[in-house]
């Protein structure tokens, strides 16, 4: 986990700026999330507190979440007991993932009190715990009993208990008396997890890496000098959390864009493969962070019925496909019977009743070799004759439905495939609701509760827009409708259109307005956008065609989003948001 005891160290550092700041108010987004508004003196702060099991967390955010309507039973209970209240302290006991908020307030008969509030941040067991001053929990988050954990309960009214304390030397205390356990056969970064409490593993492997300039190390291949150099670099960083000094950074991807973690230390072992991104405040990083995973989760969760719907009809789609060709390909033998009954009809004078088969020359063949004609006992010769002249006449039917009908499913199976992909690199909300009500026009959802009204205050969905590094407007379509909207309705036949060759993706236009010429590093960055938001967003390489609006057009009848272009350049980039093109908040 990113945020280890020397992360919550950092975060609980700056939260410093919270103590003698009022509890203005408290508010709960999510089932297992809180959001606590304090101010100060000098300012107005939001601090985020969840349990979430997938990303807890605690931090000062910029962001905001829509509140339920009803305040959940734990959120009034914190409003009781610590709204309005003085924040005294804030501190991290014995260097663990836990902080302690205590708070002063006063009680229904005006004394004042004291509480604390609780955050355990530990994965699948992080809590929110609200106890009074002689330490007897008064409510948590989670309820935790003797059927969830056998070790520790967590119920109103108990004690509370600390997390029972791992057999380690917390960093904060290792020192030159302390003993690193390399003799077993474990990596050089397990050997520290095992030997220090409150690392993660990639704080592990820095600490490896910026001794050995490597990750993979053997803990017994390691010699008495360099085992001394390791335990030395763990020392200095003891030494430096206890001081204060952070690095905060953010570890991209270079290749993909992909965040890979954060740090509350300087970060150098992915050496060339990845971006490190600094911050000035351990705050601002996890709340970036989370906020972009965060968001990432809730359109999955939103979209998982979108995403479901899309890959079963792409799957359907996809089998229809299948059997249209083989009957297309059984429809190619369409002449082998007209052939028979031509054969037939010209040899019935030695046909007889009740035969399975018969002989014939067959005069159609350039050598006239002759041909065995399986024949149905049961009929007369005429009708046999007849028999073949329908297999012939419905293969000739089968073949002109069925081309036309393996057309139709290719283009559906694009558009479900490019469709899909959307919903994929949706980043909002609204979005969602725009592709659904797309598909809901498209036939693909036909019950009215799957789909959504949109109402009058609701936001709408619009392109995304880019402002390249020469001045120039870009947009990118979010969906079907906007690519349609783009290129057929927005863009002049005087500006560009970017798509990545034969890969589904989003429409990118620049608009260039009168009398300006397009500049090579726009065209580039227009080009890394569509790659970007296309299906082969995390390749190295990918072929983008661009070209003048005036060659794109829509075919009659075509699906959103789909359209035909010639006339092309192709270049090839890699897929990101370049640095140079900065996006803009306004939307046309």
């Amino acid at each position: 986990m990113a945020l280890d005891a020397v992360a919550i160290k950092a975060l609980r550092d700056e939260l410093q700026c919270l103590v003698n700041g009022r509890i203005d108010k408290v508010h709960q987004p999510e089932r297992d999330e809180i959001v606590i508004q304090v101010r100060t003196f000098e300012d107005h702060y939001r601090l985020v507190v969840s349990a979430s099991s997938a990303h807890p967390r605690i931090h000062l955010t910029e962001h905001t979440k829509k509140n339920p309507v009803t305040a959940p039973l734990f959120c009034m209970l914190l409003r009781k007991h610590i709204g309005s209240g003085k924040i005294t302290a804030i501190e991290q006991p014995g260097f663990e993932r836990i902080l302690k908020i205590s708070v002063e307030s006063y009680d229904e008969l005006g004394d004042l009190t004291a509480k604390h509030l609780i955050v355990e941040i530990m994965g699948r067991y992080s809590n929110i715990i609200l106890i009074n001053d002689d330490g007897r929990v008064i409510d948590s988050i989670k309820h935790v009993d003797e059927s969830v954990s056998s070790v520790r309960e967590i119920l109103p009214g108990g004690i509370y208990e600390a997390p029972p304390v791992q057999n380690k030397t917390p960093l904060t205390e290792f020192g030159s008396d302390s003993v690193l356990e390399l003799g077993k056969p474990f990596k050089a970064d397990k050997a520290l997890l095992d030997s220090v409490a409150g690392i993660s593993p990639l704080t592990a492997r820095e600490m490896v890496y910026s001794v050995f300039g490597t990750t993979d190390v053997n803990s017994q291949q390691i010699n008495i000098n360099k085992a001394s150099e390791l335990k030395l670099a763990v020392i200095r960083l003891s030494k430096q959390v206890r001081e204060g000094r952070f690095s905060p950074c953010l570890i991209t991807d270079k290749s993909s864009g992909r965040i890979i973690d954060f740090s509350a230390i300087d970060i150098k072992q992915y050496e060339d493969m990845a971006e490190v991104t600094r911050y000035d405040t351990m705050n601002s990083l996890v709340d970036a962070f989370y906020y972009k995973r965060d968001m990432h989760e809730r359109m999955r969760q939103k979209s998982a019925d979108l995403t479901k719907l899309l890959n079963n009809h792409i799957e359907r789609t996809a089998k229809k496909l299948g059997i249209l060709e083989r009957t297309l390909r059984d429809a190619e033998n369409r002449d082998k019977y007209k052939i028979y009954g031509d054969l037939l009809t010209a040899n019935i004078y030695r046909l007889e009743d009740g035969m399975k088969s018969i002989e014939v020359d067959n005069y159609y063949d350039p050598e006239n070799k002759p041909v065995k004609i399986a024949l149905d006992p049961s009929l007369s010769p005429a009708m046999n004759a007849q028999r073949y002249y329908k297999k012939y006449n419905k293969a000739k039917t089968a073949l002109t439905e069925a081309t036309k009908q393996i057309k139709a499913a290719k283009e559906d199976l694009r558009y479900l495939e490019s469709t899909l992909l959307m919903v994929e690199n949706t980043e909002a909300v609204e979005d969602i609701n725009a592709i659904r009500a797309e598909l809901g026009e498209q036939g693909y959802i036909t019950r009215k509760q799957k789909t959504v009204k949109r109402r009058g205050g609701a936001p709408k969905s619009k392109p995304i827009h880019f402002v390249s590094s020469d001045g120039l407007d870009i947009y990118v379509g979010r969906n079907n409708t906007q690519n349609d909207y783009l290129t057929l309705r927005l863009a002049n036949t005087s500006d560009w259109w970017f798509h990545t060759k034969d890969i589904h993706g989003s429409h990118v236009i620049i608009k260039l307005g009168i009398d300006k010429d397009v500049p090579k590093a726009t065209i580039l960055e227009a080009a890394q956008l569509a790659a970007y938001y296309s299906q082969a967003r995390e390749s190295s390489q990918v072929p983008v065609d661009y070209t003048m609006i005036k060659n794109v057009r829509k075919p009659n009848g075509a699906k959103p989003g789909m359209v035909i272009y010639e006339g092309y350049n192709t270049v090839y980039v890699k897929p990101g948001i370049p640095n140079s093109a900065e996006e803009s908040g306004e939307d046309r």
